[in-house]
């Protein structure tokens, strides 16, 4: 269990997020279209994983506008944004502010998601969506990098996860420590 904040308030997390050098934990959720996306079918292709409460928060929605303009020129990766809104709203959002870099994707029907990787808000008023939270995986879906942003409030250390895909480097696991700030 981690310990973040709302607004200074404390909350706490279901878990923790997966350790860099590990592999990750396997995960299914919903596309727009809902049909399912698994982490099979993203083999073979860096992901990058921007988890998120809900992009009807000001914060979360400028996550998103700011890991699509920045993630522009990366190639063979996929930044995946998930949240526990549903999968018209995401579409919606991404249509509406032109987002084309990113894929939404819903964990509504999958709540096994935020208990896998950690990020199921566990009480306060935003108990059941998930944290703000990075994690970034190499094609063979290790873990690379990961940021639990620690007040819901803040976005995550873009360039610190674009590096990590930038560079694909991960530590080796005996010597892996959680880059959670």
């Amino acid at each position: 269990m981690a310990t973040l904040t709302l607004n200074g308030t404390p909350v706490h997390t279901c878990g923790e997020l997966p350790i860099p050098g590990h592999a990750t934990p396997p995960f299914t959720l919903i596309q727009k279209d809902l049909t399912e996306l698994t982490s099979v079918d993203l083999e073979g292709r860096r992901v990058l994983l921007s988890i998120f409460p809900s992009l009807d928060t000001a914060t979360c929605a400028e996550s998103v506008r700011r890991f699509n303009h920045a993630s522009a020129d990366l190639r063979d990766t996929v930044l995946l944004c998930v949240s526990m809104d549903l999968p018209f709203a995401q579409s919606r959002f991404c249509s509406t502010e032109g987002l084309a870099n990113v894929i939404t994707a819903s964990a509504f029907r999958h709540p096994d998601f935020g208990k896998a990787f950690g990020v199921t808000l566990v009480d306060g008023p935003l108990r059941g969506l998930l944290a703000r939270a990075v994690v970034a995986l190499d094609e063979n879906g290790t873990v690379m990098h990961t940021e639990l942003v620690t007040e819901l409030t803040l976005e995550p250390d873009y360039d610190l996860a674009l590096y990590a895909i930038r560079n694909h480097h991960h530590p080796c696991p005996e010597d892996a420590q959680e880059t959670t700030e």
